[in-house]
């Protein structure tokens, strides 16, 4: 799908800098619009960590990382590191002081870190709003150390009329009110870069509220 893209990469990671430079202060309030919804996450991911112990692990698009806060205080004697394109969202993460996290301003398509870092890598929502997906999937087979996984969740859907219209319709008008959303990511996809990149799809699922599931192995 994103042959298809109606701006240029770097249009589309200026409208999330800006979109998320103006979400970063509310993002986990209570009054957060759309974002709310990202909540209902957690618990999902939490659960597939729970699967396999892990020592170091990356938040791609961590936002003002209220993942690694959770896991933190569930793991306290592990180390945390959140990556996101936008600085606002970085500060609000180092305001929050969380001990054995530090938080870097980077892209997710290109991940500024050594090879073998982690064994565990966390996308959430963040993922359909990467202009090259394939870049992303290069940089997990990177910085995962053999064996680890990447866990991944996103908004999509498994019928083909409805990611038509989100592809089509509902995330260009979203670009038009200053989003910087690209695609929804499809198992097609998924697998294809997966496989270029030289992973294994583990898990791939299409849960409640239009959420894809998926679990990607080194």
């Amino acid at each position: 799908m994103t042959e298809d893209k109606i701006m240029t990469d770097e249009q589309y990671k200026k409208l999330s800098i800006d979109e998320f430079t103006k979400a970063a202060a509310k993002y986990e309030g209570n009054h957060a619009g759309i974002y709310e919804m990202c909540k209902k996450d957690y618990p999902e991911i939490l659960e597939e960590l729970e699967q396999e112990p892990f020592q170091d692990l990356l938040d791609a698009g961590c936002g003002p990382a209220p993942m690694i806060s959770l896991l933190a205080e569930k793991y306290p004697d592990r180390h945390y590191t959140g990556l996101d394109l936008t600085p606002a969202m970085i500060e609000q993460a180092k305001l929050k002081h969380i001990p054995n996290a530090v938080f870097v301003v980077g892209d997710c398509e290109n991940f500024p870190f050594e090879e073998n870092a982690f064994d565990a890598i966390i996308c959430s929502n963040s993922f359909h709003h990467y202009p090259n997906p394939q870049a992303f999937f290069n940089s997990v087979k990177r910085c995962l150390r053999p064996g680890g996984r990447l866990i991944l969740r996103d908004l999509t859907s498994e019928n083909k009329l409805v990611l038509w219209f989100m592809d089509k319709i509902e995330l260009p008008l979203a670009n038009l009110c200053g989003h910087g959303d690209v695609t929804p990511p499809t198992k097609e996809l998924i697998a294809e870069c997966c496989k270029n990149a030289g992973l294994t799809v583990e898990k791939l699922e299409f849960r409640t509220r239009m959420r894809m599931h998926c679990v990607v192995r080194k």
